[in-house]
């Protein structure tokens, strides 16, 4: 995996640069750096100020990585939804939810850490034109705007996979949206009008 990081701070652009180093990422590059090899980034981590810098046009296939450093609550919806924004991280997280989140969003999935989603869904009502949101429909949607797989919601719940797997199918229907994607983008949207 190849990762470039271009943050408004150069101190925390090296201590992320360094941590990752340490951790056996081989192919990383700052934005003073030249790609090693040629190699573009599979992955960038930004911040809201270089977000909206040309710098992201450069490589227009990676995934990107949004690093929360204040962003008001009130601008994230529109932050998430107005970018092609593949994630969103606080700067405090856990290493290993960090190397989850770059795992996640290589594989094209959503990564919104728990303090983002809740400061999006801080009344937790997402009602359609098409029916409402159960309670139990509201924990898995939840879940999944966190990026959790099937597998991982049904550990939490307490739920088979195979339930959790119908439950998305029938808030997809509800919502009339057909991927996790939509669902994020649905979930952000509606927040952000109510």
């Amino acid at each position: 995996m190849h990762i470039g990081i271009h943050l408004s701070s150069h101190l925390m652009a090296e201590a992320l640069y360094q941590l990752l180093v340490k951790h056996g990422y081989d192919h990383v590059v700052t934005s003073g750096q030249a790609p090693s090899n040629g190699l573009t980034p599979d992955v960038l981590l930004v911040d809201i100020t270089t977000l909206s810098h040309g710098f992201l046009a450069q490589y227009p296939e990676a995934k990107i990585l949004l690093i929360d450093t204040g962003i008001e609550q009130d601008k994230l919806c529109a932050t998430l939804l107005s970018h092609r924004i593949h994630g969103i991280l606080s700067p405090h997280t856990e290493f290993h939810l960090f190397k989850k989140a770059l795992e996640a969003v290589t594989e094209g999935q959503i990564w919104i850490d728990n303090g983002s989603v809740k400061a999006v869904l801080h009344d937790r009502e997402i009602v359609s034109q098409t029916g409402h949101i159960s309670g139990r429909e509201q924990e898995i949607i939840d879940c999944a705007c966190q990026g959790l797989s099937n597998n991982e919601i049904g550990q939490r719940l307490a739920l088979s996979p195979n339930t959790v797997k119908a439950h998305l199918n029938r808030i997809f229907r509800k919502l009339n949206i057909t991927s996790r994607a939509k669902l994020m983008t649905r979930t952000m949207h509606t927040r952000d009008v109510q």
